[in-house]
């Protein structure tokens, strides 16, 4: 395992994090999980106080392995934490929810709070003007918290302005090979010396733990999702990947797309052969779609029928050029069903006024294009994990 400086938190992380989101089936599991975790290296972990008991189960893997119980001893400062809580609540509300994470974490203090969700102007304008705030900045003055941050779902600008705020060492975004949105905010981000999570390369970043034949081909000698482990870890303004295992058996499938071996050397440049890959998924998207590809410019917001349209289109590029239907139809099912963490409204929404036409530089026909990604990826709706 390889670790890298987490900012001016000056914390030292292994390049995955081991995300406890999916701590779901019992406290025996998670102990093993992490456990197992611990053995090959991962020495942070990331949860939330609203991930169900993912706090609790996580604090009895810390006490088992700081007193060794299961053959893994670690002295608890060997072992960085991260928990999250939402920006809503006074300075009463605030101090509780530190105190209590404290207590079903079993540990006296917290390394990294993150404020969990800065996905609309208003929950900056929380952190901005909130005495909730108070809370925090005084839990870090007694060290009951070491380093603050936040997690974002939100877009370029608010996670850009959340940043130049300097209120924080460290930021929770998503950022894929399948999604480059947001390397601006990574730049900025390294920039103000900020620690930068990845969150869910694997999952969120394309389903790339299954992916489709066509992609496998396209990729190969990678696999898919390999190959975008080492598009984010090339990048040395990131620190570190979050790897969402629920159980032991799947810290393997690490090994599988990035063996620990491969990672004495994941910091360095991509290698010829990885951008060959790259340019070869390049090609194939602009074959696939044509003049019907969509650059993901945003020019075309806002939307009149609040339809989120660059991410609309960019699943059907997905979905066109590397058949990823499974991971678009999962995504496309979120809108209209997760609230800020997923906005937007379908494709079918569209009332075809024309109000994008004439900003779309590649004169794209939205209104038909949001249909055919309607007709294609509809089906069930979707909602996260944890609400």
């Amino acid at each position: 395992m390889r670790y890298r400086r987490f900012g001016k938190t000056n914390l030292h992380l292994s390049v995955f994090s081991l995300g406890t989101m999916r701590y779901l089936e019992s406290r025996e599991t998670a102990i093993a999980t992490t456990v197992k975790a611990v053995e090959m290296g991962i020495n942070h972990f990331e949860t939330a106080r609203g991930y169900g008991n993912s706090e609790i189960y996580l604090g009895a893997a810390i006490e088992e392995i700081v007193r060794g119980g299961k053959g893994s001893k670690l002295a608890r400062d060997r072992l960085h934490i991260t928990t999250k809580l939402p920006p809503v609540g006074d300075a009463a509300v605030i101090e509780r929810c530190i105190d209590q994470s404290l207590e079903r974490l079993g540990v006296d203090y917290i390394d990294a709070l993150a404020i969990h969700g800065i996905n609309k102007p208003s929950h900056l304008e929380w952190v901005l003007n909130s005495p909730g705030m108070e809370a925090i900045r005084q839990a870090i003055a007694d060290r009951r918290v070491r380093h603050l941050g936040f997690s974002t779902h939100g877009s370029l600008d608010l996670i850009q302005a959340t940043i130049e705020t300097d209120l924080f060492e460290f930021v929770n975004l998503h950022y894929y090979y399948f999604f480059q949105r947001n390397a601006p905010a990574v730049e900025l981000a390294a920039q103000k010396d900020m620690g930068v999570f990845i969150i869910s390369p694997a999952d969120k970043g394309g389903r790339l733990h299954n992916p489709p034949d066509p992609l496998k081909k396209l990729c190969h000698p990678f696999s898919p999702l390999g190959l975008n482990y080492r598009f984010l870890l090339s990048n040395r303004a990131i620190t570190t990947l979050s790897f969402g295992a629920a159980t032991p058996e799947e810290l393997h499938s690490l090994d599988r797309h990035l063996p620990l071996r491969a990672l004495d050397w994941c910091h360095l440049p991509l290698t010829e052969a990885e951008r060959a890959a790259i340019a070869r998924l390049e090609r194939q998207a602009q074959t696939a779609l044509g003049s019907d590809k969509c650059s993901q410019c945003y020019a075309c917001l806002p939307c009149p029928e609040e339809i989120h349209i660059p991410e609309v289109l960019r699943l059907r590029n997905l979905a066109v050029a590397y058949q990823m239907t499974d991971y678009s139809q999962y995504r496309y099912g979120m809108f209209e069903n997760a609230g800020h963490w997923f906005p937007g409204r379908k494709g079918n929404r569209c009332t075809e006024c024309g109000d994008c036409l004439p900003r779309c530089p590649e004169q794209l026909d939205i209104p038909q294009l949001l249909q055919d990604t309607h007709d294609r990826l509809k089906g069930k709706a979707g909602r996260r994990l944890w609400g």
